[in-house]
């Protein structure tokens, strides 16, 4: 007895998709004519507005508020507007009738200055605002604005008998598909399906197999046939099956025959190779015996091999030892070049000071020498209105002299304690990278003066940074020293361009000089520590290793350098905006 037919769970399958399909399709059609009804209403509520605008615009400006009322009942008698709000030109509401919507809360007091589509889901309104212009001498005067209200239920009313025509069709095809296949499942495929059932069940397993065969009575070729066909060589192979096994019956005696005469000659086999089996235990014994001398001789060697690993792990430690002295002989070189250079801005800062102090110091000793003049004749009795004038302009000049010395003094002091600082210290902080970089080149001007030499700078005026501001002012330092002292050998007038660019979180610095360059050996090795053309004259060779240091570990960017002889040389400097932790130098 069947628990469940399968043509009725196929016919279930089959129409649940359907009418899921059905439905879906139902509703989008019906949503579909919603919105397009929908949209219909809003165009006919805009083409209001060049029915109705004119006549209101002109009332209103009239000051006419009864025509105003009238047009905006007229309005409102139209089927699809649910409700009308007229305003003049200070906001205030002339007319408001039917369903509306807070005009106050969507536009306070403000006029609507453009047409606008206006839709309140919770309610169902939706609607149309537009101006109200009124054009007199060729000048254009809003005097108000108006507010034209639909409705959802506006739009079922329009649609009601579109959706009922579509349900209709719906159930009628959904009717007729229905019967359609019940009638085919039952003649295609129930009642074969029954008669094939019932010749199987039929079916018993007896010598005259071969007149068990199956027909289910039609001669197209379906999956029933192919199921006959398939039972019926099912039959046939059953059949050979069992003639192949009466055939294998007669030669297993036969076979069973000639076992018995195989174990025989196996017994005999056997008591042979137990006895070659013996003698290889023999010389199995012997090889063992071979093979345990050989391994006394590997444990020596592998004690051997210990004792040259212990050796080897010793003198490992001492080079890593080594590699430590080293790395900390590096530091101090760096740090000592590093205080070189604050060595030598110091002196060049301290060269620079002495000029704005020692005019400062002079002026100040020729105005205490008029002021002892002055009050010498002012006891005295004998001081004049043009000896007086005489030490006032004195001592404007003095005192000019005096602020603008102190000035510059002042800046000089500040531009290197800042730089000092940071040239010391690793710590991070908030710069102006074009006013920072002035005050770097502010700092080398004992070292630029004596030249001829140009350094252009291209930066942007907002370009902050937040980072260890020593890294920057060292990096540029090098790059510009080393220009003045290698790149401008033997030319009077060099040109350094640093052209800096805000790339999003990045800053890429493109520095360049027109100096001698370098040739390609040397260029591989700039980088390197300890490599220096001026060896003879007192070059330590670390300042673009400290360069190159501070780019990729402090500031975690990047630097490329290019050049060729007689056409100078190349930076390209990338890194972050923004560094919070700053990092060691030789970690």
């Amino acid at each position: 007895m069947l628990q469940k037919s399968l043509s009725k769970k196929l016919l279930t399958n089959v129409l649940s998709v359907y009418f899921l399909l059905t439905f879906l399709v139902t509703c989008g059609q019906v949503i579909t004519e919603y919105i397009n009804t929908k949209n219909y209403i809003q165009n006919e509520l805009t083409m209001l507005q060049k029915t109705f605008s004119r006549s209101l615009t002109r009332a209103i400006w009239e000051l006419n508020t009864k025509q105003t009322v009238t047009t905006a009942e007229g309005l409102l008698a139209i089927p699809m507007i649910e409700g009308i709000i007229v305003r003049d030109d200070s906001g205030e509401i002339i007319s408001q009738l039917g369903r509306s919507l807070d005009i106050h809360e969507l536009y306070s007091q403000q006029l609507v200055q453009e047409e606008a589509i206006i839709e309140d889901t919770p309610s169902g309104l939706f609607g149309y605002t537009f101006p109200l212009i009124f054009e007199f001498s060729g000048r254009a005067t809003q005097v108000g604005d108006v507010t034209l209200f639909s409705s959802r239920e506006v739009v079922l009313s329009r649609i009601m008998l579109s959706i009922y025509f579509l349900l209709g069709n719906a159930v009628v095809k959904t009717t007729f598909l229905i019967i359609l296949f019940l009638i085919a499942f039952r003649k295609l495929l129930t009642e074969p399906l029954t008669d094939l059932t019932e010749q199987i069940e039929a079916f018993e397993l007896n010598d005259d197999i071969d007149g068990q065969r199956i027909d289910i009575g039609t001669t197209e070729r379906n999956e029933l046939k192919v199921m006959e066909e398939a039972f019926n060589k099912l039959i046939d192979k059953v059949s050979d099956y069992r003639n192949q096994l009466d055939d294998t019956q007669k030669e297993l005696l036969i076979s069973n025959e000639k076992l018995d005469q195989h174990n025989l000659q196996l017994e005999q086999e056997v008591a042979r190779k137990t006895s070659n089996l013996s003698q290889a235990m023999m010389d199995l014994q012997q090889q063992k015996y071979e093979l345990e001398k050989q391994k006394l001789t590997l444990t020596e060697e592998i004690d051997l091999r210990r004792q040259t690993e212990q050796e080897l792990l010793t003198k490992q430690k001492e080079l890593e030892r080594y590699l430590d002295e080293l790395n900390m002989a590096q530091e101090r070189l760096v740090g000592s070049e590093k205080m070189a250079a604050l060595g030598g801005l110091v002196a060049g800062i301290t060269h620079d000071i002495n000029t704005p102090v020692g005019i400062g110091v002079t002026a100040t000793s020729f105005l205490q020498e008029r002021l002892e003049q002055i009050e010498a004749a002012y006891k005295d009795k004998t001081l004049s209105p043009k000896a007086l004038e005489e030490f006032i302009n004195d001592a404007k000049q003095s005192t000019s002299l005096l602020t603008t010395n102190l000035d510059r003094a002042s800046e000089l002091v500040a531009s290197f304690k800042q730089i000092a600082v940071d040239q010391a210290s690793e710590a991070v902080r908030n710069i102006n990278l074009k006013q920072y970089l002035a005050e770097v080149i502010r700092s080398l001007h004992p070292k630029l003066k004596k030249t001829k030499h140009a350094i252009n700078v291209e930066c942007p005026e907002d370009l902050q940074l937040n980072l260890p501001a020593g890294a920057i002012s060292q990096i540029f330092t090098n790059l510009i020293m080393n220009s003045l002292i290698h790149g401008f050998e033997g030319i009077d007038q060099g040109e350094i361009n640093i052209e800096i660019k805000n790339d999003n979180d990045d800053v890429v610095i493109h520095y360049k000089d027109n100096g001698r360059g370098v040739s390609q050996t040397q260029l591989e090795k700039l980088f390197d520590p300890f490599f220096t053309t001026k060896r003879d004259q007192g070059g330590s060779g670390l300042g673009t290793h400290i360069t190159l240091n501070l780019v990729k570990q402090t500031l975690n960017g990047e630097i490329e350098v290019s050049s060729e002889e007689g056409k100078g040389l190349s930076y390209m400097i990338r890194f972050p905006k923004t560094l919070q932790q700053p990092t060691n130098m030789f970690d």
